[in-house]
């Protein structure tokens, strides 16, 4: 497969990396909402999550959305194309869970590069046939790396703190296969995202950087963590400005938070972190917190109120959604966001 890709406009990708360092600096550039909210829609079977390919497979598929791109690619094809009509500048891979440590849980570890590539392929696709329709609106795709399932920072058994499920270095060699992929695919950059334990991330981010010195490229990143409750702070404990600094050892095109809360609660860490750095600031929070079915029920005039806010004070420059939003959440954030001139930082970090 080959590792120089060029889009429809026939633009190398390292060249076309280069085009969203110049669009964030004119706009506030919108990221795409939910993958796994869209495809719900679909209410999928196990016959439909199996696919011609893993239809006599032994073992349940039900559930592995990022298996989709390969079994129902037409479906995720529909998701990003939904959210670049609706506004959206990047899209996410449907990649959330596609290292081997993830697909660990459906006993697919071997098709790990192949999902990677293609979902990243896909959205490639999807990206360049928009940027092509509209070439002063370059359309990106960030290459979604989750967090695992697993944590380095903590013990899973009370009765063993000392005790680790996974180490730096397993994480580091399953992020660094899908960071590869993710290139070869396509992505013009990289999310690690949904970053629950501080030291899951370094490994993530170790591994970036050795991709990128192995193959003498530069990909712009994205980091965004999650702050799980009231309490401010991680699920591993580390507070906004803790984070901050856990992440700040390499150039990143942003740092943000998603997930967990819904945009107004999400608020006053976003402001905490944008006064404390100098890197571009992104957030895609949920829509509102989950009902009593988990669903959620925040509509998109509500969420484009509390963004609004975050725009009044000048805390973005990359604003998306996450859990429970749709591209009527985007369209809506998207329109707001036009009235406004991208976050300038003050901070000295």
């Amino acid at each position: 497969m080959s590792k120089i890709l060029k889009d429809s406009l026939g633009v190398p990708r390292s060249g076309a990396r280069g085009l969203i360092h110049d669009a964030i600096k004119k706009n506030i550039l919108i990221l795409d909402g939910a993958m796994g909210t869209m495809l719900q829609r679909y209410n999928f079977s196990e016959e439909d999550f199996r696919g011609e390919r893993f239809k006599d497979f032994p073992h349940s598929l039900k559930g592995n959305n990022d298996l989709l791109s390969i079994t129902q690619p037409q479906a995720i094809r529909a998701v990003h194309a939904a959210y670049f009509e609706a506004g959206a500048d990047i899209v996410e891979t449907n990649t959330f869970s596609g290292t081997t440590i993830g697909m660990a849980d459906y006993h697919l570890e071997d098709i790990v590069y192949e999902l990677n590539y293609e979902s990243a392929r896909i959205a490639r696709e999807v990206a360049d046939e928009f940027t092509a329709k509209n070439p002063d609106k370059p359309r990106f795709v960030a290459g979604s790396i989750g967090p695992t399932n697993r944590t380095a920072s903590m013990s899973p058994d009370v009765n063993d703190p000392g005790y680790r499920a996974v180490t730096f270095d397993d994480l580091r060699i399953a992020y660094k296969q899908q960071v590869e992929a993710l290139i070869d695919g396509g992505s013009d950059l990289l999310l690690v995202e949904t970053i629950f334990d501080t030291l899951n991330a370094k490994a993530a981010l170790f591994a970036i950087e050795e991709v990128k010195d192995e193959r003498n490229i530069d990909i712009p990143i994205m980091v965004s963590g999650t702050i799980t409750d009231a309490s401010g702070r991680t699920l591993s404990g580390q507070t906004v400005e803790a984070f901050l600094v856990s992440v700040s050892h390499i150039p990143l095109l942003s740092v943000g938070f998603n997930c967990a809360l819904g945009a107004d609660l999400l608020k006053p860490y976003l402001q905490t972190l944008s006064q404390n750095t100098s890197f571009n600031v992104s957030a895609h929070p949920n829509a509102g917190l989950p009902n009593a079915f988990g669903e959620y029920d925040e509509t998109p005039e509500q969420m484009q109120a509390f963004i609004k806010e975050y725009l009044d004070d000048n805390l973005v420059n990359i604003i998306g959604g996450c859990c429970g939003t749709t591209p009527e959440h985007i369209k809506l954030i998207a329109d707001i966001a036009k009235e406004y001139k991208p976050r300038v930082s003050t901070a000295t970090m």
